[in-house]
């Protein structure tokens, strides 16, 4: 992993990782030539912009105890952004709290990456 400023993180094979606050984890993009999806990249470290939109999709089980064993009564989550001059755009689908606003790209966590 290469470190690129304080918000982004070059994993190498054309994979840059930046932190969200909405998720309060990492996510990541792929950029330049290669297979699979790829993003655009400005080429700046410090107010990136990654193009189009990012979406992640996961799922969580759900809090009730009874259905935490029961795949089919898993939460989906999404986080949908867009990245622009270092700031991050989370869109009305996102299922965190930071859904509709714009902030800036934070710093990643101190030691993140680091073990």
């Amino acid at each position: 992993m290469k470190y690129l400023s304080s918000i982004l993180r070059d994993l190498g094979a054309g994979r840059l990782s930046f932190w969200c606050p909405g998720c309060n984890d990492a996510h990541q993009i792929l950029y330049g030539t290669g297979s699979g999806p790829r993003w655009g990249y400005n080429g700046n470290a410090d107010l990136p912009t990654f193009t189009p939109s990012i979406k992640v999709t996961w799922s969580e089980p759900s809090d009730k105890p009874e259905e935490q064993l029961d795949e089919t009564k898993d939460i989906e989550k999404c986080c949908h952004s867009f990245v622009t001059n270092g700031q991050i755009e989370f869109l009305s689908d996102c299922t965190h709290a930071l859904a509709g606003t714009t902030v800036p790209l934070p710093s990643f966590p101190p030691g993140w990456g680091t073990s």
